[in-house]
C-alpha cells in the first residue's frame, strides 16, 4: 500500500518550484487539462496542481484536484521518473464553465460539463498529455 501514497516529498510547494517547471516550457494541453514538465534530479516524479479560482467555487476547485492528486497517485509508477509535473485545468474548460450561467439552463449545462469530468476522463487525459510531450523530447 505504501507505493500508492502521496507524501510531501513528491509534491511541488513552493512558488519556486513551479515557476522553475513553467520555465522550462514543456507544455502540452488538451480540453480538460494543461500539463507542464521539467526535469529534476530527485530521481522520481513530483506533482504540482494549480486550479484557478476563475473554475468555480471551492466545492468543484477542491473536487479537480482531488481528481488530479488521485490521477498522479494511482499512475506514478507509468511517469517517467525524473520529472517535475504542474497541471492545470485547461483555458478550453474554464471558458466553458464561466460562459455557462449559474442559474436556469445553464446551470444544468454547467452540471452536465462538471458530471463528464470523471477520474477515468483525468487519468486518460493525464497520460495522454505526458505521453505527447514525451514523444516530443525523443524527437529532439
Amino acid at each position: 500500500m505504501k507505493q500508492f501514497s502521496f507524501p510531501k516529498s513528491v509534491r511541488l510547494l513552493t512558488g519556486a518550484a513551479f515557476r522553475a517547471v513553467l520555465a522550462r516550457r514543456l507544455c502540452a494541453y488538451d480540453k480538460l487539462l494543461t500539463l507542464c514538465m521539467a526535469e529534476n534530479t530527485r530521481g522520481f516524479p513530483r506533482l504540482g496542481i494549480s486550479v484557478s479560482k476563475s473554475v468555480g467555487r471551492a466545492v468543484l476547485r477542491n473536487r479537480l484536484k482531488r481528481l488530479l492528486r488521485e490521477s498522479f497517485r494511482l499512475n506514478r509508477h507509468r511517469l517517467p521518473q525524473n520529472f517535475d509535473y504542474v497541471v492545470m485545468i485547461s483555458k478550453d474548460l474554464i471558458f466553458l464553465l464561466k460562459s455557462a450561467p449559474r442559474n436556469g439552463l445553464g446551470h444544468a449545462l454547467r452540471q452536465d460539463i462538471i458530471s463528464k469530468i470523471t477520474l477515468e476522463r483525468v487519468i486518460a487525459s493525464f497520460l495522454n498529455l505526458i505521453e505527447r510531450i514525451d514523444s516530443r523530447l525523443n524527437n529532439n
